[in-house]
């Protein structure tokens, strides 16, 4: 897998989210903003029992915190692929990106455990 590298958001995309995270969020936003406008993900989702499965995330981008934002997840095993979709709140599917980034282990991202929850319709 590849390191990612973000960029962060301008100050001025930034502002607009500020009220919906709190002080404690909030530097780690222009990265997850950053993300967010890239409008895809490449990582691996850790599994207990052994390796690893690669995924692929890819969202449509959207201006505001208010509008929705739609995820496609697609699950690569060998030759097995498993397609998920998820509609959630930019400021939710934001804040998960923001999770993403601060566990984030060698420069490898991964969604938190409460977002793989919603996707499988455990939460």
């Amino acid at each position: 897998m590849e390191r990612v590298k973000i960029k962060p958001a301008p100050s001025s995309e930034v502002t607009i989210y500020l009220p919906y995270y709190p002080a404690t969020r909030r530097p780690v936003l222009p990265f997850a903003l950053g993300l967010y406008k890239c409008g895809m993900l490449e990582g691996q989702r850790k599994i207990e029992s052994g390796p690893g499965i690669a995924f692929v995330a890819t969202w449509d981008i959207k201006t505001l915190p208010s509008d929705t934002t739609t995820s496609r997840i697609r699950f690569i095993d060998g030759d097995l692929f498993l397609d998920y979709e998820l509609s959630l709140p930019n400021t939710e599917f934001i804040g998960y990106l923001m999770e993403s980034i601060n566990a984030g282990e060698n420069g490898l991202l991964d969604f938190p455990a409460q977002f793989y929850r919603k996707l499988l319709g455990y939460a």
